[in-house]
């Protein structure tokens, strides 16, 4: 049976519509917590989120669910979401909860649930959790109904644990660092973390009002940042997303650096020092045919995956992988986080540029990216890539970038979109490749 609520990042929609309302938070409190009401201690779970209006709303019915069913709580406020995991683990706790949509517009939200290791959820999890929604789950006794309490120094310890990903013998002095935090949770942690590192900080995203959180900011929409470096004369600047598991990075000369560069340069310096684990680097069928070849290069190996950071995190865990990501930014660090965050690779690559003694520029494009064309065609219905003209479409695509280029289609998770994604060396081509493709799938969904 396919899931219903959880989709690849757990729950998400528009607030006060469809699922999530506060009555579908609440009951996903209560199921969640008794599916983790195991053993005989007190049972936790921590809960964070976003800056996003609708927080306030689905943080107090996840209190009530959780309570309801003898749970305590433990509010942590606006955190990122590797803060969410890490705390979950440090507290003990039975589950973990962030409310979030990520890199989404605020009218947007979502709930994201870790067990108790810091991991997000399986399936099997998921699946049993969406059982119990549709039933009438028992209900503490009045004696036994759970408390909810918030924790002061949350952001201390999130602080500090960051710091630690890096040794200590590294400083940020003399770095000027520019940092968009996109109006969003790592709004005080982030700027806080770099500049305990000795950095000298320009801050924007920092001003949320429940409104503004990925608005026109962040590491969805890099140009406020980009001209920021550059008028302010910054080093590098460092952009997170709404809940800071992504990380875009922007060099001294307003170049955006994407999350495959990122992964090419902590694989590749990691390797050197031989501290990679797997034989090479984790990501999705999404990243450039650059990173592959440049990985290929270095001795190094490219996992690819579908698209998605949990994907990537189950074949790491799978192959013992210790790096992995997405173009987007997504980071997953698995020696220091147990999911993607985005303060974290962060302080990796400002590592880098500390020890190398070089500019971002000179030390961030370690591969050209070959042309890469990505395409949505909405359709009405059916099922277009089954057609026997789409088929014939794409494998005459495929063909003419035998041996120079690669195909990626699929269909969206979320919408009657089909994704076409082409690469090669001759742009082209690529084209050429995408517009065959994409018009055959118009034709077959009129």
């Amino acid at each position: 049976m396919g899931k219903q609520f959880f989709g690849t990042d757990g729950i998400r929609g528009r607030t006060n519509q469809g699922t999530m309302t506060a009555a579908t938070a609440m009951r996903v409190g209560q199921a969640a917590g008794t599916h983790f009401l195991r053993g005989a201690h007190r049972h936790r779970v921590v809960i964070g989120k976003d800056t996003r209006l609708s927080g306030y709303m689905l943080e107090n019915a996840m209190v009530a669910g959780f309570t309801s069913v003898g749970m305590d709580v433990v509010l942590l406020g606006p955190m990122p979401t590797p803060a969410v995991a890490l705390l979950t683990r440090e507290l003990r706790a039975d589950v973990g909860v962030m409310i979030s949509a990520s890199h989404n517009p605020y009218e947007d939200n979502g709930i994201k649930l870790f067990g108790p290791d810091g991991f997000k959820l399986s399936d099997a999890d998921e699946l049993a959790i969406e059982a119990m929604l549709a039933q009438d789950l028992p209900l503490a006794p009045s004696a036994e109904i759970g408390r909810a309490r918030r924790v002061d120094d949350a952001n201390g310890r999130y602080i500090h644990a960051v710091k630690a990903a890096l040794p200590s013998s590294v400083r940020l002095d003399g770095l000027k660092i520019a940092v968009d935090c996109a109006n969003g949770a790592a709004y005080q942690v982030a700027p806080a973390a770099f500049w305990e590192l000795g950095a000298e900080i320009v801050s924007i995203g920092v001003s949320p009002n429940g409104r503004n959180i990925n608005e026109r900011c962040g590491s969805t929409h890099v140009d406020l940042l980009q001209e920021t470096v550059v008028s302010c004369g910054a080093d590098i600047g460092i952009a997170l997303d709404g809940d800071a598991d992504r990380l875009i990075v922007v060099d001294e000369k307003g170049r955006t650096v994407d999350g495959d560069q990122i992964m090419a340069l902590t694989g590749s310096q990691l390797a050197a020092r031989g501290e990679l684990r797997g034989g090479g680097v984790v990501a999705t069928v999404m990243s450039n045919l650059g990173l592959e070849r440049f990985l290929n290069g270095q001795g190094l190996s490219l996992e690819r995956t579908a698209v998605g950071d949990r994907h990537v995190l189950e074949r790491m865990r799978e192959g013992g992988f210790n790096v992995g990501g997405e173009q987007s930014g997504h980071m997953i660090l698995l020696d220091h986080a147990t999911t993607g965050d985005g303060t974290v690779a962060a302080l990796q690559v400002l590592a880098a540029l500390v020890q190398s003694g070089k500019r971002a520029s000179e030390l961030l494009h370690l591969f050209d990216p070959v042309p890469q064309l990505l395409r949505n065609v909405r359709f009405a219905g059916g099922r277009p890539l089954e057609e026997d003209s789409v088929r014939a479409a794409i494998a005459d695509a495929q063909a003419s970038l035998d041996g120079r280029g690669r195909l990626v289609i699929r269909p969206s998770g979320t919408e009657p979109v089909i994704r076409v994604m082409a690469e090669g060396d001759d742009a082209g081509e690529v084209e050429a490749a995408v517009a065959s493709i994409c018009h055959a799938v118009e034709k077959a969904a009129a």
